[in-house]
């Protein structure tokens, strides 16, 4: 069986999943066959694997961090939150209903066979296995029956790692306070502690370190500086959903949701120099951007009542006359058209809303949900779509929606996106496109062809660029963190708590 590690945090965005990702390379990187593991993740990034099962985003990125194939063994249960007090709950990849947090609170012990399973076959096939934990193990009105913080450590035997936030403030006490609230039993599983998100000068820091490892009976591992790496995050609390200015050529306004799902989707757009990524949450943050994307969203229905509530929607439709691109992804292509229904109330006890009738496409939603990773290929377009034209892209579906053309439209109406069935998963009219794929923008091809399409329209022509692909580009960003992790952590002594010996 493989050796373990956990990394548990104080709190959420202590910065475990970059962590936990950044171990991940180090270990492969030494030879090591590697796998993330989190037994529960509630998040509304998500994707879907090439068995059509779907699971959390951090997980994948630490899998590609491994070099490893994601699996849903990965991620066994993926809460997605679809009111401030319900999630949908997601077993081994697919969904088994919707459960408010105190009836999901009642029955997660009853996973905890999933959990074990799931973790039993990773180990059983790798060397090492990097856990996550969630929030903190110290939600000491949570801990009875917890199966993803130190109940997970004790699944797995594992020892654990304790990441502090100092970025905002508090790191001695979040560590140490962390530490006594727990049992006994549980703070002799903790090995040591890692302070993260680093400003300054470390030197500062020593005289607090030695009275923190005196009263926390724990050695400090590392003090990991705010590293400048650009690695996905997976949910609201995320720092590229604060960015709120134009810093490049090609200005996208990405609009932030309040239940916003797969943002990921624009991290292809951001890794270009040339193209800023801004999200914008009320009309005088709009402006008049080159494009603006509406993304998915974990509540299709709530959130466009948002957009209509907040004057964005209003914003939004005068810029689409004047002629904006504005190209939605998922849930933010199904408001771009005539109608919502909703006749089984999968979203909503509206049952229909209208949509923004920037398309003249018609949405129904269903109670299956459509889970796919495929190649798929963009039609042949006219007019202002005309040169994205007949190129392959891949990605992937997560939607419980059927779209369809709305009868008879005056609007010249293009089929933009179909499988290889001809199945079509989105269209364009006028400056306005709409698909239900997430990662459009991924394959190089299409999102160039996208970027020259947008200086077009300005009456520019695109300078040379990188041509990355985005898997070389990420593969950038993980040896960058693990380099960082290299220089500010003890890995020697982190390969002792493992119970291996440190390579090299």
């Amino acid at each position: 069986m493989a050796k373990s590690i956990m990394i548990q945090g104080t709190m959420s965005n202590a910065g475990k999943s970059l962590i936990a990702a950044g171990l991940c390379r180090i270990f492969k990187q030494d030879g090591y066959k590697v796998a993330p593991f989190k037994s529960q993740n509630m998040a509304l990034n998500s994707y879907v694997t090439s068995e059509g099962l779907e699971m959390g985003r951090a997980q994948v990125v630490q899998a590609m961090a491994a070099g490893v194939e994601p699996s849903v063994r990965m991620n066994p249960i993926l809460l997605k939150p679809t009111t401030d007090m319900g999630s949908q709950v997601i077993v081994q990849g697919q969904v088994v209903g919707n459960m408010r947090a105190m009836d999901y609170f009642a029955k997660k012990k009853e996973y905890i066979p999933v959990i074990r399973e799931s973790y039993e076959q990773l180990a059983a096939d790798h060397d090492i296995i990097v856990i996550e934990g969630a929030g903190s193990p110290a939600e000491i009105n949570l801990k009875q029956d917890d199966i993803v913080n130190m109940g997970m450590a004790k699944i797995a035997d594992a020892p654990v790692l304790l990441v502090g936030d100092i970025d905002r403030g508090g790191v001695f006490a979040q560590l140490i306070g962390t530490v006594m609230l727990l049992e006994p039993e549980e703070q002799a599983r903790i090995k040591g502690l890692i302070m993260n998100k680093f400003r300054g000068d470390k030197k500062i820091l020593d005289p607090g370190i030695t009275m923190l490892e005196e009263r926390a009976g724990k050695p400090v591992l590392g003090v990991v500086p705010y590293a400048d790496v650009d690695i996905e995050d997976e949910d609201s609390l995320a720092s590229s959903l604060e960015e709120t200015h134009i810093q490049a050529e090609i200005d996208v306004a990405v609009i932030r949701f309040p239940r916003i799902s797969n943002f990921t989707d624009m991290q292809a757009l951001s890794m270009e120099r040339d193209v800023s990524v801004r999200y914008v949450t009320k009309p005088s943050e709009l402006g008049e951007p080159d494009v603006i994307l509406l993304p998915g969203t974990k509540n299709t229905i709530q959130d466009l009542l948002w957009l209509r509530e907040s004057g964005l929607e209003t914003k939004i439709t005068r810029l689409a006359k004047k002629g904006t691109i504005v190209f939605g992804i998922c849930g933010g292509y199904q408001m771009l058209g005539e109608s919502l229904m909703d006749p089984l109330q999968t979203e909503s006890a509206l049952g229909s809303v209208r949509g923004m009738g920037l398309l003249p496409v018609t949405t129904v939603f269903e109670e299956e949900k459509q889970l796919e990773n495929r190649a798929y290929r963009i039609g042949m377009l006219e007019g202002n779509f005309v040169s994205l034209s007949n190129k392959k892209i891949t990605g992937y579906e997560i939607h419980m929606g059927r779209t369809e053309v709305a009868g008879k439209t005056k609007t010249p109406i293009y089929p933009f996106v179909s499988d290889s069935a001809g199945t079509v998963l989105g269209y364009t009219a006028g400056t306005v496109a709409g698909s239900y794929i997430h990662g459009i923008f991924d394959e190089i091809a299409f999102r160039e062809a996208f970027i020259e399409l947008l200086y077009a329209r300005k009456g520019k022509t695109r300078g040379e660029s990188e041509h990355l692909t985005l898997q070389e580009y990420r593969e950038q960003q993980f040896d960058k963190l693990a380099q960082v992790l290299r220089e500010s952590l003890d890995m020697e002594k982190i390969y002792e708590i493992l119970g291996l010996i440190k390579q090299g």
